[in-house]
């Protein structure tokens, strides 16, 4: 017999021998020792759990009484993002979000879902609303995890949801003055070896030598570009007011200029059953290259859930969380005995490892992570310790009570502005 023949063989033997035993409902034994640590124990906590940033609006507590009324934790997650995603005034989601470069709105999402250990997301999105929906879509309907571009567009048309234009007046005329005093994403990043920082209007004063240690980092001074950046707000806003732009509009449009937004919205949700879900929604990267992806619909870098530890996600510079695998890096972290604070705090500590803790270059990144824990445990850490406003970073918790809490930092100070002027 020939060894072809005789190996053709063999696996017909062993693709019968699977069949009867799926047949059979016999399901496949795992090795006597399939971890190398078998992982921690969590137990349901006693009042479902969710975890986000700020929405302003009602969204959370409807969430969290339909986890009350026993609706699936990823259907409590995306409602939360949903309301987002409706809200016009909202420029870092769904309808309203800022475009790209070339004025077009690209969204991008993801889910998780515990129970079931399954996942779906879409990105670089156009002229569909309800992102999350449709990455749970994907995961429902198809044998996929992630549809992107002008197939996701078609898959969406395909399974009912309605094609829109998603830029809405405020944001074309944000994008106006960022066309006409913005900078854009051509050239090197900050992680090029030919980068170079802004030169700004008032010269800012040298940080000083950065130890290699994080435990030894100097606490970072609030900012002290701020005269230059408050000479930067008032440039911009007078131009838009040439441009026309209403009044209500003309700081917010300077400030995106400044600082493109990076906002997205990242929901966990904890059922008492220990049930778990994530789901990470956003428009992405202000005026990016148009096709540009961030971690948001990467499955492990902007949300990751493992019903067994817990839920992740993130906001920020996508492209540094995507480097270091950021919710699952987290996830795994908790997995060997970490607390969610700490967890998240190494997870930062990986992203500044990149940079050799170089705080004139981390100056000009920003990450948010929130995570929660299976048995309720919850925290949310941050690279900075304010917003470029100047207002210190929170999230919003919900446990049967809702309130705002204090994000855990790396370092205190804000992000600066890309912008050189």
């Amino acid at each position: 017999m020939s060894t072809s023949r005789r190996a053709f063989l063999s696996r017909s033997a062993i693709l019968a021998a699977g069949a009867a035993g799926s047949a059979s409902g016999q399901t496949l034994s795992p090795h006597p020792t399939p971890h190398l640590n078998a992982p921690p124990t969590f137990q349901p906590p006693k009042h479902p759990v969710i975890i986000t940033r700020e929405t302003l609006d009602n969204s959370v507590a409807e969430a969290y009484a339909l986890l009350l009324q026993g609706a699936d934790t990823l259907e409590a997650a995306i409602h939360v993002c949903q309301a987002r995603e409706d809200d016009p005034t909202d420029h870092s989601v769904g309808l309203g979000g800022l475009p790209n470069e070339d004025g077009i709105v690209e969204l991008d999402a993801s889910v998780m879902h515990g129970p079931s250990r399954r996942a779906g997301s879409v990105a670089a999105l156009t002229n569909i609303r309800h992102a999350a929906k449709l990455a749970q879509t994907v995961m429902l309907r198809t044998a996929h995890v992630m549809i992107v571009g002008s197939g996701a567009e078609k898959f969406a048309v395909a399974e009912g949801f309605p094609r829109e234009d998603l830029l809405t007046d405020d944001a074309r005329k944000i994008w106006l003055l960022w066309k006409e005093h913005g900078i854009g994403w051509w050239g090197p990043g900050i992680d090029s070896p030919d980068w170079k920082p802004p030169v700004l209007t008032q010269p800012a004063t040298p940080p000083g030598a950065i130890p290699h240690s994080l435990l030894q980092l100097p606490r970072h001074p609030a900012p002290e570009h701020l005269p230059a950046v408050e000479a930067r707000l008032r440039f911009l806003s007078e131009r838009a007011d040439r441009m026309g732009i209403p009044a209500r509009l003309r700081t917010q449009a300077a400030l995106q200029v400044l600082w493109p937004t990076t906002g997205t919205i990242h929901v966990s949700a904890l059922n008492t059953r220990g049930e778990m879900s994530g789901a990470t929604s956003t428009s992405g990267l202000a005026w990016k290259i148009p096709g540009r992806v961030g971690d948001s619909p990467i499955i492990g870098a902007g949300c990751y859930t493992d019903q067994d530890i817990g839920s992740a996600g993130a906001t920020g510079n996508g492209e540094e969380n995507i480097k270091i695998a950021g919710a699952h890096t987290i996830i795994d972290l908790m997995r060997n005995g970490a607390t969610p604070k700490e967890a998240g705090l190494e997870a930062l500590r990986r992203l500044a490892r990149n940079y050799n803790y170089d705080i004139t270059r981390l100056r000009y990144l920003d990450m948010i992570y929130y995570i929660l824990r299976r048995d309720g445990a919850y925290a949310s850490v941050s690279l900075w310790s304010t917003r470029g406003t100047g207002e210190p970073k929170q999230f919003v918790v919900h446990d049967g009570t809702q309130r705002t809490e204090p994000c855990t930092y790396l370092f205190e100070g804000t992000t600066e502005s890309i912008h050189p002027f």
